[in-house]
This record gives C-alpha cells, structure tokens and sequence, in this order.
C-alpha cells in the first residue's frame, strides 16, 4: 500500500516521514492554504527530500506551483495539464484519455474532511491514492471498501495544525496492520 503524508513544512517532518516508511510526501505551495510553503522553501524541503523518498509539489493549478515544480518528483493539481509527473487530483472521475501518474480522489479539496466515497472509486484500475479526511481510525475501513492502491493523510496528522510525529507513527502503523 502506497502511503503520502501531505503538507509537510519542515525537513525534521520529512526525515520522520521516512523514519516511519512512508512512501512519499507532499508540499503545499498553494498561497491560500494554512499549509502554505513558499517555492523557494518548498525547492529546499524537496533537495532534502531527494533520493530518500518521493516528493510532490502540491497546488490547485500549475501557477501555484510552477516555480518549485522542477526540484519535485511529481506536480499534484487539480487540473489536467500535460506533465510527464502529473499527479491528477479531483473530486470527480477523471476525463477519459488523460495521461497521468497517479489520480488522487479528494472530494475535499485539501479540507481535511471526510466524506461519503462515490461508488465509481470503487471501479477504477491504475494508481487511485484516496485522500479527504483520513486518520488512523478510519484508514482501514477506506481500503477495505474502495481498495485503492494508496492513500493519502495530512490533517489526520495534525494537532493544532502541526504534523504530530505520534499522529504521523500512528495512522501508517494502521494502514500497515489492515
């Protein structure tokens, strides 16, 4: 199962992540989200990252992260573009021909909250990373009904809208022991 932990600001979050076997982590460059990371840190958080675990520049279009989108592994939007690493994010099916590495189903939208899944998700094939909500208590029943091929968590590790390195341990040991 692969596992992304998003929003992540510091390399201290990102050594942890590693530490605990994450599979890749996610930076936030979108200007309006509490998890804001400007590019020229987020490029920092990204050479830090690299070679020890995959790293995603995350935004709502490819402005927002244009300028550190070089330094990441993958550019996550919510938008369709024709990018090599696109990760294509939605709350909807994605359209029909559209060349992408990874979908991340987040009805959502980065707001943390969880929501019933539609039942297309559960039809899909390829790399569908579900997203929305996640925390250690909820995690497996989410791949037991849709069985994607990941997940993704980022306020689920959260305490005061801060990474909880116990948070972080706990929800990857749950997707671990489903």
């Amino acid at each position: 199962m692969f596992v992304k932990v998003c929003g992540l600001s510091t390399t201290e979050q990102i050594d942890k992540a590693i530490d605990y076997g994450y599979d890749a982590i996610g930076v936030v460059t979108w200007p309006k989200s509490r998890r804001y990371c400007p590019p020229d840190h987020a490029v920092k958080l990204a050479e830090h990252a690299r070679g020890k675990i995959k790293s995603f520049v995350v935004g709502l279009r490819y402005d927002d992260v244009e300028a550190a989108a070089p330094a990441f592994d993958y550019v996550q939007i919510y938008e369709v573009r024709p990018l090599a690493n696109l990760v294509l994010a939605a709350k909807e099916m994605p359209p029909a021909g559209v060349d992408y590495r990874y979908f991340v189903y987040d009805a959502s939208v980065g707001g943390g909250v969880f929501a019933p899944f539609p039942e297309w998700l559960r039809e899909m094939t390829g790399k569908l990373v579900v997203a929305g909500g996640l925390n250690s208590d909820n995690v497996c029943a989410v791949i037991r009904d849709i069985k994607p091929f990941g997940v993704d968590v980022s306020s689920g590790v959260e305490k005061n809208g801060v990474k909880d390195f116990e948070l972080m341990k706990g929800f990857i040991d749950a997707v671990r022991h489903c």
